[in-house]
């Protein structure tokens, strides 16, 4: 007897609806990743609403969805619109929809509210490593688990010449942007080993001792980095970390009389665009908006500070400002190369950092190059 028509197309609605479920489930690949903390993460390849920890993730986001970095990011930190507001603008102009992306706020602060997190359809929540234990003390791992949305580390900041690369093909993999992933791989291979080859056979002695103060003009004198970031990049390129001697840490406070006495071969700055956030900034303000007169005029006004004018790194003009943003950034071996022509100038004679930094915008990044990201006292 043949079945009621009422009851067939009830069968056909659910065969479709099930067919559609299957086929939903599906296109939501989920893989198994380690991420930098070292944890085994089950997590949806290909997300389409992300949250960024921090906004200058984007950096690295900006080169794995080129065509609309945004487009996957449902909130972030606003640290990127505060520390480097030429890149916010750059990005901005070419992005307007950049401007409805959610202002996540401090992701670790008490009242931060999952509800808003979740409401957003949030799938992954990236984080910083050098956050990795406060994420846990104020429970924000627990809080997204119970949410039901993945958490995965990466690290641009805290020891960034060890895990930059693994950073980048782990974000690649997730996004489903692996070729871009391993474009950059070949890129920075190329960049940092091509350095290598012609420092690493120097010895010590012949290296020159370099100090690099940490956001000169916006924190006091003398804050600086151990061997780490920094410190690190100075070291890779063929000098002498001053910090490195005396501490452990990633960053540390030195005592301005003892740096001033130990008379460094070169002096390094960090700095950048604070001043929306920090009006009392007398850093250089490096980045895309920087001009070189408004650069040097900044230089000169902090080398001129009590006591400097003495030593032989301003007196033979080894004095150089540095981008700060370096510190949180994929491309930080931009900065790598600037130094080794600074320290070994007939040993990089056929090297323009400028030219391969404008190289990687055009390969890379969806913004064009614009700005001063270092500059050398005159």
């Amino acid at each position: 007897m043949p079945a009621p028509l009422w009851l067939a197309r009830l069968s056909s609605a659910v065969l479709f609806g099930a067919s559609v479920l299957f086929a939903g489930a599906a296109s939501a690949e989920t893989i198994e990743v380690t991420d930098l903390a070292g944890r085994v993460v089950n997590v949806t390849r290909d997300p389409q609403k992300i949250v960024l920890s921090e906004g200058r993730q984007l950096y690295t986001l900006a080169m794995l969805d080129r065509d609309d970095p945004f487009k996957r990011v449902v909130g972030w930190g606003n640290d990127l619109i505060e520390n480097d507001p030429g890149a916010w603008q750059k990005y901005l102009a070419k992005f307007p929809k950049a401007r409805d992306v959610a202002n996540m706020g401090n992701p670790y602060a008490a009242d931060v509210s999952m509800e808003k997190i979740a409401s957003l359809g949030t799938e992954v929540y990236i984080l910083d490593l050098s956050n990795y234990f406060k994420a846990q003390e104020t429970g924000l791992l627990g809080k997204l688990e119970k949410a039901g949305i993945t958490t995965v580390f990466v690290d641009f900041r805290q020891d960034p010449t060890q895990n930059v690369l693994p950073s980048v093909q782990l974000l690649g993999r997730i996004l489903g942007r692996e070729k871009e992933a391993n474009a950059f791989a070949d890129y920075y291979m190329r960049q940092t080993r091509s350095i290598y080859a012609r420092v690493g056979s120097i010895p010590d002695k012949q290296k020159p001792l370099v100090f690099v103060e940490r956001a000169a003009g916006l924190l006091p004198c003398c804050a600086t980095f151990g061997p780490f970031n920094f410190g690190r990049f100075i070291e890779e390129s063929g000098g002498r970390n001053w910090g490195s001697q005396f501490f452990s840490a990633f960053q540390a406070q030195a005592a301005q009389e003892k740096v001033l006495a130990d008379n460094p071969d070169v002096y390094f700055l960090t700095g950048a665009n604070w001043y929306g956030s920090n009006p009392g900034s007398s850093a250089v303000s490096l980045g895309y908006d920087a001009t070189p007169e408004k650069v040097q005029k900044e230089m000169a006004a902090l080398m001129n500070r009590p006591g400097f004018q003495q030593l032989k790194a301003v007196q033979a003009k080894k004095v150089m400002a540095f981008y700060h943003q370096f510190y949180d950034a994929p491309y930080y071996f931009i900065a790598e190369v600037a130094m080794a022509k600074e320290f070994y100038p007939d040993r990089f004679k056929d090297v323009d950092p400028e030219a391969v930094f404008k190289e990687f915008h055009e390969k890379f990044l969806p913004i064009p190059y614009s700005g001063v990201f270092w500059a050398k006292l005159q």
